[in-house]
């Protein structure tokens, strides 16, 4: 059934649809609502689910722990200091191999205080041994959602589900809302090989001794090495029963492109419109969207951008005193292509704590980009120190 939703509510639909067994979130703007909606699917009967009230994030994340241990399917929603506040857990969380899904509604980090959207929050769980799926629609976050749970399932790791604060958790649009049969022959009901079972005691969360850690470490490596290809499969089998599938990364326009824009989330929706800009002057522009981050997709980037002239990377994220994150693992994935193959490689940061990405912004660094005129690293829209000075005086 098609109806207008917002981001948030797609969330929530993906979760009922799922038949999530527990909830457990503490409110934070701007994920608010996507808990408020479950609630209210819990109370009207629409979901049977227990619905569990804590305290805060932490205790979110840890109720989830326990009932997932316990062999439920189970779901949390954050956001930013929240997410930040769940630290502990999350590893804990991929350590124990528990299926868990998150949304995380990104939001830029404090201080200053902010409540809208950047990526550094999730990309801070990097390496905790989550996946990490960036969502660039409405439509594309329900059905991520779907999709995550039988990935999660099937090789034992949790996944975080991202979407953009406001321009997509607030923003509606038109959605199709597959039926409960559909989702039920796609997600058959969770059974997992170990759990909490008073007929099977066991004992979970033992100290391990030097002599057995790093195989457990070793297992989660190989689970993600695993995980590439049943996201492919599953992926592929939602597009057979709904006709919508998103693969990996997802291209626009890049069949003749010497220059490509790689991004992820809404800016790579904003891109498109940019690049029929850019083909419109003469400029063989494209997009390449990042979707699965975790695992990262090395080389199926590498064979997308291999060849061609110029790639800029898009970060609505910073690891401080370096670069932007996806221009980081980008650069790595294409490092062991041969010489002659590998692009000029640029890297802008830009958006941060919500400031617009606008179409106009991104024809502008097609632009530069297709004459090589941009710096190898760069802030895009940002005023220098002495221009804000400047800025601060003129105000007065």
């Amino acid at each position: 059934m098609k109806t207008v939703i917002k981001g948030n509510s797609a969330v929530a639909h993906g979760v009922r649809l799922a038949r999530a067994q527990v909830i457990a979130a503490y409110p934070i703007t701007p994920q608010t609502s996507i808990i408020e909606d479950l609630a209210s699917f819990v109370a009207q009967g629409q979901l049977k689910a227990t619905f569990v009230k804590v305290e805060s994030e932490h205790s979110a994340l840890a109720a989830c722990i326990g009932a997932a241990s316990a062999g439920a399917r189970v779901f949390t929603a954050t956001s930013a200091q929240g997410l930040a506040l769940m630290h502990e857990l999350i590893h804990w969380a991929a350590g124990a191999r528990l299926p868990i899904v998150l949304a995380d509604v990104n939001r830029a980090m404090a201080p200053g205080w902010s409540i809208w959207t950047d990526q550094n929050d999730s990309l801070s769980q990097r390496d905790t041994g989550w996946m990490q799926v960036y969502c660039a629609s409405s439509q594309e976050v329900l059905d991520s959602v779907v999709q995550a749970y039988k990935v999660s399932e099937k090789v034992l790791l949790p996944t975080m589900i991202v979407l953009d604060a406001f321009f997509l958790s607030h923003t509606h649009e038109v959605v199709d809302v597959p039926e409960q049969e559909l989702v039920d022959r796609f997600l058959p009901p969770l059974s997992l090989p170990l759990k909490l079972d008073v007929e099977r005691p066991g004992a979970f969360g033992n100290l391990v001794f030097p002599d057995r850690y790093m195989e457990f470490r070793y297992k989660i490596e190989l689970a993600h090495r695993e995980a590439l290809e049943v996201w492919r499969q599953v992926d592929q089998e939602w597009g057979r029963l709904t006709g919508r599938s998103y693969g990996l990364v997802e291209g626009y326009r890049l069949e003749d492109a010497d220059t490509v824009l790689l991004t992820a989330g809404t800016p790579a929706s904003t891109a498109r419109v940019a690049v029929d800009q850019l083909r419109a002057e003469g400029v063989a522009a494209g997009v390449l969207r990042l979707r699965v981050f975790r695992p990262f997709p090395a080389e199926e980037l590498a064979r997308h951008l291999a060849g061609r002239r110029r790639v800029v990377v898009l970060d609505r994220n910073c690891s401080y005193g370096h670069h932007g994150i996806f221009h980081q693992e980008t650069k790595s994935a294409l490092y062991e292509l041969p010489e002659r193959r590998r692009p000029q490689l640029f890297g802008v940061i830009a958006g941060l704590g919500g400031r617009d990405i606008t179409v106009s912004d991104l024809a502008e660094i097609l632009r530069k980009a297709s004459r090589s005129e941009l710096a190898p690293v760069s802030w895009w829209n940002v005023l220098q120190p002495e221009e804000e000075l400047e800025a601060a005086v003129a105000s007065k």
